[in-house]
């Protein structure tokens, strides 16, 4: 995709153009029933063609409207993106954070030559349009059990958090109902005797006939997450399994405590598991309760 580097404003064109045709800035603006110092404004670039003055220059450059909407359309873009790559060049480092290969090598993002166009790959990943808004909406906002043992890189956990909920646009769910969820727990312990073949997809089903979204994804280097539970919408859970240590007890214990996080805590609630104090929260020791019963 061609970018130039520079971009010339509107105004510069307008007056190469009334210059050809030998009219004067003040001739413009009588014929155009505006200020001369409006028309000055344009030509410096310090006021913008509006679609109301791009018709008016048609009627007396008799050069189409839309020629004078594009450039200013072009211009303004422009300024824009340099706006924007001069924002994001100060925040650099913020690659170096996120486990960028890693998400390369899963077809995650693709990959970009230069660093700020991976920064705006990054950022379109996480549909957000500034690092800020990345580090509101993603740092803190699921309940999750991490090993006590390692300390995680929360940038990857966000990116693995948010390829869940991708993962999770795939499945058909219908809204959450408390009452059908347990009723299905006896039917969940039964399938724990069966292959992951075979349960696997047998969870997502029974799940999502009670409005929640099982996701199965392999963590990220860094992540060392078990287990995520989190509300997409208010009616609408989101259950993200790692299958971490790769052991059946493991897994079965990590599923029926994020269930147990469902139906025992508030659907805004924030759980982060900090290195070796997962036991110590007292809503984590209600969901292994849970998960234990």
């Amino acid at each position: 995709e061609y970018r130039p580097n520079k971009v010339f404003p509107p105004g510069e064109t307008l007056q190469e153009t009334i210059d050809a045709m030998g009219m004067s800035q003040s001739e413009l603006a009588t014929r155009m029933n505006v200020t001369e110092k409006h028309i000055n404004s344009i030509i410096k670039g310090k006021a913008s063609i509006s679609e109301d003055t791009a018709l008016r220059l048609e009627r007396v450059l008799g050069i189409d409207a839309s020629f004078w909407r594009n450039l200013e359309h072009n211009y303004r873009q422009f300024l824009a993106e340099a706006s924007e790559r001069e924002r994001l060049s100060q925040k650099m480092d913020l690659l170096s954070k996120f486990p960028i290969k890693s998400m390369i090598d899963r077809n995650w993002i693709t990959s970009c030559n230069d660093s700020i166009n991976q920064l705006q790959e990054l950022l379109s990943y996480f549909q957000v349009a500034t690092m800020e808004s990345l580090d509101n909406i993603w740092m803190t906002q699921a309940n999750f059990r991490q090993s006590p043992a390692f300390k995680s890189n929360p940038y990857a956990v966000a990116a693995w958090l948010r390829q869940g909920e991708i993962l999770a646009e795939g499945i058909d769910w219908a809204p959450y109902v408390k009452k059908p969820l347990r009723e299905i727990l006896p039917e969940l312990r039964e399938l724990s005797t069966q292959t992951p073949d075979e349960f696997m997809p047998k969870i997502q089903k029974l799940c999502a006939d009670c409005g929640v979204a099982v996701v199965f994804l392999a963590e990220l280097p860094e992540t060392r997450v078990c287990g995520v539970t989190r509300w997409i919408k208010k009616d609408k859970a989101l259950i993200q399994l790692s299958g971490r240590y790769k052991r059946d007890d493991h897994f079965w214990f990590t599923l029926f405590h994020e269930i147990g996080h469902i139906f025992l805590h508030g659907k805004r609630e924030v759980f982060i598991e900090e290195e070796n104090n997962s036991t110590e929260k007292p809503k984590e020791v209600e969901a292994d309760n849970f998960a234990a019963n």
